[in-house]
Order: C-alpha cells, then structure tokens, then sequence
C-alpha cells in the first residue's frame, strides 16, 4: 500500500495560504493528511493504516476501493463519460426504474425519481416540490438536532444556528419540534412510563388556533401553515440518536390529519446503514418524499436525488425545468449507483448488516461496562453510537472525547506487534458523541480490533 513519497509540511503550508478553510473542518492542528484507502482502512504517508469507523460520513457503505464499484466506474469512463442532463442515457433510466420499483415494493406507492450532485441539492429540490405541492406554502418543520445541509435552503430547516449565523436568511427558518431523545429528554421525562409525552405536547400545537399552527376555520376542517415535516428517521450529526420503535406510527397520524408532507432524509441511513435499504422502513410508516444520496455511489462520484409519489411529481404538476444542474444525472455517478443497487439486490444486506452491528454493539456495550464515561451506547444495523459523559455517566463531555479522538489520530496504537491509527467521527447535540458508521463489509476481526483500539484510547485518557 505504500505511496510515493509526499512533502507533508510543504503540502500544509500550501493548504493554509491558499485553500479556502469554509469547506474544511480543521479540528485538528495540523489537518491530517492521508494518502491511500482500501476496504476499511485509510494509509498516510508512512503506511500506517488507521481503521476508519465513520466512512466519511457513511458515504463509503461498501469499503473503499470496492472493486466491483470501480470497475463500473471505470467501464463508463470508456464507453459515455459525459451528456448534458437534457438528454438520456441508459444508466440515469434503468437506475431510475430501479429505485422506483424498490420504493414500490417497500410501499406500495407509486413515484418517480429526479436525481442532482449532492444531499444539500436534492433537499433544496424537494423544498421546491413540497412548496409546489402546498401551492406555495414556506414554512416547514423539522427536530431539534436535525441536519439538512448547509446551502441556504437547508441551513433553514437545519437546527444549528451556527450554519446561518452568519448569512442571515434566504426565505423562512422552520419550527423545530424536539426529538424523541430518550437519554436526554428535553422534558425529563422516563422512557417506560412517559407515554410519547414528546408527541402529546407535539399535537398539542394543532388544539388551538392560537398556538400558531393551525386554523380550525379553514374550508376543509382546518389548515395548517405548514407544507411539510423533514426528518432523519435517525439523527446524523445530532449524534445517531435512534427513536422508539412506536413513535413514528403516532406521528405520522398527527401529519396525516393535518395534510402535511413527510420529507425523509436518508442521505446518512440510506442503502442499507440500518439494516435495511432505508432507515424509516425500520419503523412501519412510509414517506410522502425521500432524499437519498451519499452510499448510492459509495463516494465515488457526486450524485444524490429524491424520489417523490406520483401525485407530488409527475410531469403535469412538476413540469421540466422545475429544478435543473448541468450534472445532475451525470453518466459516470449513474452507471456506479445502478451497479451499487444490482449488488445489493445479489446479496443479503439486512442480514449481514444486523448481524455485523448486534455483534459491534455488544463489544460497545462490553466497553461501557469497564468505562463509566460511556454514558450510552446505541445501534440500529452498523449506525452506533456511544456517548461520552462524565464519571456521573450523564453529564457530557466534549472535551473527553476530544481527547479521544485525537489519541486515535496519531496513529500509534500497537496492536499484536503492528501499529495503527483510528479515525472517529464526532456528533451530538454537545458534540459528545462517537458517531459509528463503518463499512457494511466489515469483518468481525476489524470489529474485533476496533474495540481493542477503543479500549487503548480509552484506557489513555482516563488513566
């Protein structure tokens, strides 16, 4: 696996002086440097491999360098690299009708597919469709600790401020509903008798008019401002946190009966994350719009969408020239994302899946035991997550996990005589959460050594 040879420091300096620091996180100093991947591990400029546990934000769901993948990549490039999106291709139609029939079998609904180059482009696209369908309404609802992006259309129903600060707003910010976050509800409420407190005081927002919401004068029984509700079935960047299993049936009844869409961001829990080809089929309800992208090339060429119900999107309501991008069903992303859905099909993800993260949940649960700073630890399929606290085991600590995170970053945890690194991804409303996403191809001796490396970084800094 070794690289040739790179002049780090000249590299860091360039990178200062010349690359723009807002599309880079530089929480670390100095930014590392990688220079090769290959299943589930990423090499920097001394070989050293660091076992990655968050698949750069879970676009990489089938291991870097998937040969099967890059070889679709590669095939294309050869035969129809590039066409303006105004015409066809094989790829874009037979990957359309394949997400379609999907979405049909799950359920049962009949719908079409519009594709673009990224989540936060496919969100702005289905504010466009729900608006559209709404006849124009600008409001939208989403959850506390919910993340849609960051252009100006999504920082809006994204709950951190931090992303708008400072831009101010581009149309109407939308109302934040708390989340059904059990281990720290905003209502101290407890999970086996609360009852979904959280979605009485929901619905309570519908009783009146006076509450905002809702006019019980409209023609029709009532009207509610609002065109949609955007959810993460399971939260991202809040930190993974996963529902009760009966929360989403009582919510989705709340919607219905007020006419307001469900928008399902499955840009993180698509293709397979939870265990299943979308992360909202864990929860027996079903969309009116879903966002998806990421994994669908696993991270090979830019290309995301949505796919909507027939009565949202078919030709006569969402015309041509609704929404457009020069690459927005790019021949090279379709061919890799037509092939991602056919390996899927051959084979058993939702088994695997479930089977690979019961087991990495029980060595999280086994650390848990041993380290009181693990507050909670969480999974549904391979997206984990393990919460680190204070010596209360509730109080959150930023600061703790910093440490660990940086510890794994240094690449020098020895192992059976062999040297790693490890690479974690930070999440959560106090961002004290190790967000765990790691290839759905990975073994149960990387999982295995995952946790021996959890246990060193952990061992370190609170000894």
């Amino acid at each position: 696996m070794k690289q040739p040879a790179v002049d780090e420091q000249a590299l860091l300096r360039e990178e200062a002086r010349y690359c723009s620091h807002g599309d880079t996180v530089h929480y670390l100093e100095p930014p590392k440097l990688f220079t090769g991947c290959a299943g589930s591990f990423l090499y920097d400029a001394n070989d050293t491999p660091y076992l990655d546990l968050q698949m750069w934000y879970s676009a990489v769901n089938f291991g870097y360098g998937n040969e099967r993948l890059n070889n679709a990549l590669k095939r294309q490039i050869d035969t129809l690299p590039q066409v303006a999106s105004q015409y066809l291709h094989r790829e874009k139609v037979e990957l359309a009708a394949i997400l379609c029939r999907a979405m049909k079998k799950i359920w049962d609904e009949d719908g079409r597919v519009h594709f673009n180059v990224g989540g936060s482009q496919s969100i702005e696209d289905s504010l466009k469709l729900v608006r559209n369908a709404s006849k124009g309404k600008s409001l939208m609802l989403a959850f506390e600790g919910g993340y849609h992006g960051r252009t100006l259309g999504a920082s809006a129903i994204t709950s951190s401020y931090r992303y708008r600060r400072r831009y101010g707003h581009f149309g109407d910010r939308g109302l934040f509903i708390p989340f059904p976050y059990c281990f720290r509800c905003p209502y101290k409420k407890r999970r086996d008798d609360c009852e979904l407190y959280c979605l009485s005081q929901f619905e309570r927002l519908f009783e009146t008019e006076y509450y905002g919401l809702w006019d019980p004068k409209a023609p029709g029984g009532g009207e509610a401002e609002y065109a949609a509700f955007y959810i993460e079935c399971i939260q991202g960047t809040g930190g993974y946190v996963i529902p009760p299993k009966d929360y989403y049936p009582r919510f989705k009844r709340i919607l219905e009966e007020r006419n307001i869409l469900l928008v399902d961001d499955e840009i993180q829990m698509g293709f397979y994350r939870t265990g299943k080809l979308w992360g909202l089929s864990n929860f027996g309800i079903k969309p009116d719009v879903v966002v998806f992208g990421k994994a669908m090339t696993n991270g090979l060429n830019p290309l995301a969408g949505i796919w909507a119900r027939e009565a949202l999107i078919n030709p006569q309501v969402f015309p041509c020239g609704s929404t457009h991008s020069t690459f927005a069903s790019n021949p090279l992303g379709t061919a890799v994302a037509l092939e991602t859905m056919q390996m899927l099909a051959e084979g058993d993800y939702e088994q695997s899946v479930n089977q690979q993260g019961a087991y990495f949940l029980s060595g999280l649960r086994e650390l848990q035991s041993r380290y009181p700073i693990i507050g909670d630890v969480d999974g549904l399929g391979l997206a984990l997550r393990a919460e680190i606290c204070a010596a209360d085991g509730f109080t959150p600590d930023k600061a703790m996990l910093d440490r660990i995170v940086d510890e794994g970053i240094k690449g020098d945890i020895e192992v059976d005589g062999k040297t790693y690194g490890l690479v974690l991804d930070v999440g959560g409303y106090y961002k004290n959460v190790i967000t765990f996403a790691p290839s759905l191809h990975i073994t149960r001796e990387e999982i295995d050594l995952a946790m021996r490396l959890l246990d060193e970084l952990l061992r370190r800094v609170t000894r």
